[in-house]
């Protein structure tokens, strides 16, 4: 056992867009709690799962806004941002107080280290793009400056679906998750948060077996045939991927992960003009899961080939967390 100051101040800053975030904060924060007293801070929108610990610091951030049509809303995005408030913010946040500054792709917190000149670590999926390792397209694209220098940290612990470098583990796979109970109850489980749900259903009415569409646009379920659409909730959705025959979800990196830890097909749709989802989905393509790149003309074929496929990948996700974060504080704390 390591000896650790349980005296410690800590600020844990989170990346509020998706749910990616807020779902590995919610298996780290009690793992912190055990070191010392810690505060929450969230910057960004879009995430609809929440943290049951209080949130010392919320921050407009800088997000992007999810689309309807597979990709990212540029005028959204351009709408909600506020470069003047992001600068207030990283000026307002009293640093030099913390033993620990932990980062997980929050802008935010990330520069006002810099301005402040206090050292952070950064806990997070997105480092571990710091390495030349990590499964990338061919071709160099301007998207690498925006991961490099979006949320600058010092040191780096990262999280990908395999250990391509020393300092990136396996996901982060939540407690809640490794609890379940897994079966097949012969639906499909979707999360596809760029594409509208009518248009999903649309086309997913053509494919004979049950579909539980989770959507951000929904306030109340509905059932169409042989999919029924549902407002995103943290626990039916756990359930509905717990007891699905597959996944069909985004290029995200959390919820593909969870669902191969579960033993489920998994099938991507990474976002279009969305580096980082492009990324994942090459990364998870190399263990098997198939990648197609859009909802259009071939989407029902596509659709069904998956459908048909029984073949299941096997990962191997062990519960590592407590000792990461353990090693984590003990390294970087002061």
């Amino acid at each position: 056992m390591l000896f650790l100051n349980t005296s410690m101040k800590i600020l844990y800053a989170i990346q509020g867009t998706g749910n990616g975030h807020i779902s590995r904060a919610r298996e780290v924060v009690p793992l912190l709690q055990k070191f010392g007293d810690i505060d929450l801070l969230i910057s960004g929108t879009e995430a609809e799962m929440a943290l049951s610990q209080a949130i010392k610091y919320r921050f407009h951030g800088f997000s992007f806004v999810f689309g309807l049509k597979g990709g990212v809303d540029k005028w959204a995005t351009y709408k909600i941002m506020n470069l003047r408030q992001l600068w207030r913010d990283m000026h307002a946040i009293p640093l030099k107080q913390y033993d620990l500054i932990v980062n997980d792709f929050e802008p935010v917190t990330a520069w006002a280290c810099r301005l402040q000149k206090v050292k952070s670590v950064s806990l997070s999926h997105q480092c571990s793009f710091v390495s030349p390792k990590t499964p990338r397209p061919g071709k160099w694209n301007f998207a690498e400056l925006l991961l490099k220098y979006y949320s600058p940290t010092d040191y780096h612990i990262g999280f990908h679906f395999d250990r391509y470098d020393d300092f990136i583990n396996t996901p982060v796979i939540r407690s809640e998750i490794r609890n379940l109970q897994a079966g097949n109850m012969g639906h499909y489980t979707v999360y596809l948060p760029a594409y509208d749900d009518r248009t999903l259903v649309k086309y997913l009415k053509q494919v004979d077996v049950p579909w539980q569409i989770f959507s951000k646009r929904q306030k109340t379920s509905y059932q169409e045939g042989n999919v029924k659409v549902n407002p995103v909730n943290n626990e039916a959705f756990n359930f509905s991927m717990a007891n699905c025959a597959g996944l069909l979800t985004g290029g995200g990196f959390e919820g593909p992960a969870e669902a191969l830890y579960l033993q489920k097909k998994v099938l991507m749709i990474p976002m279009k003009d969305q580096y980082e989802q492009q990324c994942n989905a090459l990364a998870a393509s190399k263990l098997g899961v198939p990648v197609i790149n859009e909802v259009g003309s071939d989407f029902v074929k596509e659709i069904k080939k998956w459908v048909e496929d029984d073949r299941l990948i096997k990962v191997n996700f062990p519960d590592e967390t407590a000792s990461i974060i353990e090693n984590m504080v003990h390294k970087y704390g002061r």
